[in-house]
């Protein structure tokens, strides 16, 4: 238990029997009344966001969420299964729980796992990955202002938008936060 005053960005509360996770949080000491503690929470299962103001030191029921590195090893049908890397034990994984970031995993991948009480509830990857360009259509340059973008199929099967210079087979950076296109990799 932790009252409000406690709260920080990330931590997850345990709500009504649901989990969400504060994205946002501000005290607010009106002239007339008690201090208020306005929070912005994303439920952690739907990725709802709700707006929810609590009155100053109300006990909150904090969450334990156990974050632990994982490797990707295989996609089975419709789960992605993980393997820990202290101990070996493999935890497959629902595509509603990896969700957008399937489109970014590579075989022995690292991502952190997000686990509650033994129940999985969504992975993190590092900001930015590597990735192949698997397929794009050449670029044509013609009269524009700015620089034009064109589609480019990565090596996962996710396609983003690149700049008409990528040509197939190139490595690029990506974005696992937005999808989009961050640089090319030098090799």
């Amino acid at each position: 238990m932790a009252t409000t005053n406690d709260l920080k960005n990330g931590m997850v509360l345990n709500l009504d029997g649901q989990l969400w996770a504060v994205v946002w949080f501000q005290h607010h000491k009106p002239g007339k009344g008690g201090a208020v503690v306005r929070t912005k929470l994303k439920s952690v299962l739907s990725g709802k966001v709700v707006d929810r103001t609590f009155t100053a030191d109300v006990k909150v029921d904090v969450a334990t969420v156990d974050k632990r590195t994982m490797q990707y090893l295989y996609h089975d049908g419709d789960s992605y299964v993980f393997m820990d890397t202290t101990t070996y034990d493999q935890l497959p994984l629902s595509e509603d729980v990896v969700g957008e970031a399937a489109g970014f995993l590579l075989d022995n991948q690292e991502a952190m796992v997000a686990t509650h009480e033994g129940t999985p509830l969504y992975i993190e990857l590092p900001a930015s990955v590597e990735l192949t360009v698997e397929y794009t259509e050449p670029g044509l340059q013609g009269d524009r202002s700015s620089g034009g973008t064109k589609p480019a199929k990565l090596e996962t099967g996710r396609e983003i938008q690149v700049p008409l210079f990528i040509t197939t087979g190139e490595k690029i950076k990506v974005d696992t936060r937005d999808g989009s296109y961050l640089g090319r990799v030098s090799s």
